[in-house]
């Protein structure tokens, strides 16, 4: 692993991270075309890109052999705990992290790092932040292709330390009105370049303090037409959803 040496963390792309240098909103795939393929498979993820997506979210999660894989909840379907399980041993249409970012090219990527405390894979070490960054680092693409989150603050302030050139964001389903601007503040004095709130906490004055803070908003997870047209009209940045089909025809509405 290639640690950053100490100093000021630069400024993560603002191309990468919403789009303010492309056309918004930015149209992310939720674990790929999840309503017309199964989340977070090779198939879901070309399905994203044949349908004008603009970016492809997945999650990532490690095996009992150190592999980063892409799944959403720390058991298969079967029961089985994936951290527990060597990567041969998954099925089939679980990916391998270097599996999936392939077929989401020529996207960029919002790659999702689970690491919860109430899961059996939590990693207070935030070592998987590390086995992450070092997987992306050494692909050929370039840093800007990447955008890291996770609900875990602590993961992506340890995303920050490590290669402060990919970008980060943090993920949050509601904020508090009354503290949510020192929250954003934090942001920004940390470095991170975008907020990932759940679409029911969105409203136009969270949108307006991130906008005003240079912080990107990419909001989870909006499949309603009505719902969206009101965010492209508010200027959010991005619109996760699991029809991205939808989000591009609606934004190609206006």
């Amino acid at each position: 692993m290639s640690v950053q040496p100490p100093g000021s963390p630069k400024a993560p792309s603002p191309s990468l991270v919403g789009g303010r240098s492309r056309h918004r909103p930015q149209v992310m795939a939720h674990r790929g075309a999840s309503r017309a393929e199964p989340e977070n498979t090779v198939a879901a993820f070309r399905a994203a890109v044949a349908m004008g997506a603009d970016a492809v979210e997945l999650d990532v999660r490690r095996t009992a052999d150190g592999v980063l894989v892409v799944h959403h909840d720390p058991r298969l379907a079967d029961g089985r705990v994936i951290v527990r399980t060597v990567a041969d041993d998954l099925p089939r249409h679980v990916p391998r992290l270097d599996e999936a970012l392939d077929a989401c090219a020529p996207l960029w990527v919002n790659v999702e790092i689970k690491n919860d405390p109430n899961e059996p894979d939590f990693d207070d070490s935030d070592t998987i932040a590390d086995a992450t960054i070092d997987l992306l680092t050494v692909r050929p693409e370039g840093d800007d292709r990447w955008l890291i989150s996770s609900f875990r603050r602590e993961t992506i302030d340890r995303c920050r330390t490590v290669r402060p050139d990919i970008a980060t964001a943090w993920l949050v389903t509601l904020l508090d009105p009354a503290t949510r601007e020192s929250i954003l503040d934090g942001l920004v004095s940390d470095g991170h370049g975008a907020l990932h709130p759940w679409v029911g906490g969105v409203d136009i004055g969270l949108v307006e303090q991130c906008a005003t803070r240079g912080l990107v908003l990419n909001t989870w997870t909006c499949d309603d037409p009505d719902r969206m047209r009101e965010l492209v009209a508010w200027g959010v940045d991005g619109i996760c959803t699991n029809v991205p089909d939808t989000a591009v025809a609606v934004r190609a509405a206006g």
